[in-house]
């Protein structure tokens, strides 16, 4: 599992024109993919990490400040460039697998107590965000 997080001053993700989650307040944006072998506890583990990483100002973080989360599947995260010039989407894991651990880390950030809004899984949205600082961290599961 690979979670990208990006320190935002503001974002939102949008579909068809209608803003369908947004940052209330400063916080992180979390892009979440999923590769096979990926579980349940994968994704709280990693829930728990986001929540507790100190990467906020004054080396706090989301759970020290009560700092939103905007957590969005992407599982372009696993993309293989590897050989020639179009991507390789076999990493990862296809949508009924990778949904519910998707799902399953969204709630295990509401479980710690986090204000979390998402996406829609498997729209095409459209993210909008100002990267505050800018900061973004890749955070991976060990297999």
């Amino acid at each position: 599992m690979r979670v990208l997080l990006q320190r935002a001053a503001r974002a939102e993700v949008s579909i068809d024109g209608q803003v369908v989650g947004s940052l209330p307040a400063e916080g992180l944006v979390a892009l979440v993919g999923v590769t096979h072998g990926d579980d349940i506890a994968t994704a709280h583990k990693l829930a728990a990490k986001t929540w507790t990483l100190r990467i906020l100002d004054g080396e706090r973080s989301a759970a020290d400040l009560g700092a939103p989360i905007l957590a969005i599947s992407q599982f372009t995260l696993y993309a293989d460039t590897h050989k020639g010039r179009r991507p390789s989407w076999s990493a990862a894991a296809p949508s009924p697998i990778s949904e519910p651990i998707v799902d399953a880390y969204v709630e295990g950030l509401r479980a710690l107590g986090a204000h979390v809004e998402t996406g829609r899984f498997g729209a095409t949205m459209q993210v909008s965000l100002v990267n505050d600082g800018p900061l973004t961290i890749l955070l991976e599961s060990e297999r």
